[in-house]
């Protein structure tokens, strides 16, 4: 191969890369522009570390991608060290063979994506290949590798992820989604196994599968369980110099099984830089994941406060260097860290709107459960509120919380999803019932009162941009909890709170009242 030979990544107009459907929402392919959004931060780090040293100019550094899908990361590496090296190893042909061979990794997470990445890397599905343009290696897989592994299976449950046995005990030739780099007791061995030697990699570098589908009767729901923590754990525990992976944004505030994953990610000093997009698709287009992605770099000799960083509707806020561990979640605008140090908690007695929500099911009654369309034959008929609007119910079938039946009561709905709307409501609005009514699973009760006056000041102050705002810094998802109201201050209903008073009283500033009303769009007093 000379100079002038046909080696290029990127000789196609338009990138490849840009044109192929994502596997899933779970298994989402990662924009090249995005990718070299994530190098660039890298490459930063490296020189601020480094003496103002190019990282793309060491041919000592090993990249590692173990959850390769297209190859962008890997193909993105090699085309800055191709640039880089070349005063290092004039040669092309000699410079391309080294960074192959020695410095960029992968582990595919499925059969065709293994074939995908190399031939996005290599030119070539097989690194041996007539038309790969590595010529030292002497297995198909090269430096990109994959074998379908099956799941550990401890009862119903894999022993690494969780995956359900009935989803993913599969016959030959079907993907079992057992991915390599997180079913392991031994990491450091199992990529000796992998890449024939002890391997230490310098960057750590994906976009991990987000989740495993579950299935399940109506006992048990459907849902999905995140994954993508295990890549981010797995890959600290290879003590690399840098992690730098992006996920969905869940984990901020919630998401299935992440408490300690959460507790850990904003504890740990290592976390330098976090980048998040709320709305997912300003990031990767045509992506629906609900709460937004994030991309975070982890740098193994940083020890303090993370440069943190949001970008929504195309304009980025201005970086903030802040603890992460300031609150139990992670609070996603920088604006909004300044707003809650003004507000929480300054309710009554430092009490907040957590203390007074209901759990899910208020009632104890399922989503699903319809009341008859009549009173008749009710010894003591309730109004039942439910998704399929009003019905009658006999009070002795409502298994729990019967004080609460004759107050009046503030209820919102249990999940509101607002994709793509633009400012936000957050909530659905919220509606004050009288007694002698109760509610499934799809409602909440925010607090309850002994008098309707009380109920309809406690409802105004629900729909104020304010308080909706404060739900927002924890609510990443369509579900409401009363977790998200932590950050509400529980305040006396003896008056109309309205934004002007709420503003006035905890003192915020013109900038900061601008941001919470361009981030929330308001509700009136009497909206339905």
């Amino acid at each position: 191969m000379s100079d002038q030979a046909s080696f290029a990544l990127r000789s196609r107009n338009p990138d490849v890369l840009t044109c192929i459907a994502n596997l899933s929402n779970d298994e989402v392919f990662t924009p090249p522009e995005f990718a070299n959004r994530m190098l660039d931060t890298l490459a930063e780090a490296w020189a601020a570390n480094h003496g103002g040293a190019n990282i793309w100019a060491d041919k000592s550094v090993k990249f590692l991608d173990p959850c390769t899908k297209s190859g962008v990361f890997l193909r993105e590496i090699t085309s800055r060290l191709t640039t880089g090296l070349e005063k290092e190893i004039p040669n092309l042909e000699k410079r391309v063979n080294h960074i192959l061979t020695k410095q960029v990794f992968g582990i595919a997470i499925t059969q065709i994506t293994s074939l995908l990445a190399r031939r996005s890397v290599y030119c070539s599905k097989h690194a041996t290949g007539k038309h790969s343009i590595a010529k030292s290696f002497t297995s198909d897989d090269g430096n990109i590798w994959f074998k379908r592994l099956k799941h550990t299976w401890e009862g119903d449950k894999c022993k690494y992820c969780g995956a359900n046995r009935r989803d993913y005990d599969r016959a030959a030739g079907l993907e079992t989604h057992a991915y390599a780099f997180i079913h392991t007791d031994n990491i450091k061995a199992r990529l000796a196994e992998i890449f024939g030697g002890s391997m230490q990699f310098d960057v750590i570098i994906g976009n991990p599968p987000y989740q495993l589908g579950q299935s399940g009767g109506e006992a048990v729901g459907s849902f999905a369980m995140p994954i993508y923590q295990k890549f981010v754990q797995a890959a600290k525990s290879l003590d690399p110099r840098y992690v730098v992976m992006v996920t969905p944004s869940r984990w901020f505030a919630g998401g299935r099984g992440l408490d300690d994953y959460r507790a850990e990610m904003l504890g740990d000093q290592r976390m330098r830089e976090l980048v998040d997009f709320p709305d997912a698709a300003e990031a990767f287009p045509g992506v629906d994941i609900g709460g937004g992605i994030s991309y975070f770099l982890w740098d193994s000799q940083h020890k303090g406060g993370c440069r943190v960083q949001t970008i929504s509707k195309g304009i980025s806020d201005k970086p903030v260097v802040r603890r992460l561990d300031a609150y139990k979640v992670f609070v996603r605008f920088n604006t909004g860290v300044a707003i809650l140090k003004q507000v929480w908690p300054k309710g009554i007695n430092g009490a907040t709107l957590a203390n007074k929500v209901s759990p899910t099911q208020p009632f104890g009654l399922r989503t699903n459960v319809r009341g008859a369309e009549t009173t008749k034959g009710l010894k003591k008929p309730v109004t039942l509120w439910s998704s399929a609007g009003l019905s009658y119910i006999d009070r002795r079938d409502i298994p729990r919380n019967h004080e609460w039946i004759d107050q009046w009561k503030v209820i919102l709905g249990l999940a509101y999803g607002e994709r793509g709307s633009f400012p936000y409501w957050i909530t659905s609005a919220p509606e004050v019932l009288g007694p002698n009514t109760a509610v499934t699973e799809t409602y909440l009760v925010i607090d309850r009162f002994q008098d309707e006056k009380t109920a309809k000041l406690f409802a105004i102050y629900l729909r104020t941009r304010f308080v909706r705002f404060l739900i927002s810094l924890q609510k990443y998802t369509q579900h409401l909890y009363s977790d998200r109201f932590s950050f509400v201050p529980d305040l006396p209903m003896d008056r109309k709170w309205t934004d002007a008073t709420l503003y006035k009283k905890f003192g915020l500033t013109k900038n900061e009242v601008a941001f919470i009303e361009s981030m929330i769009r308001p509700m009136a007093d009497d909206k339905k």
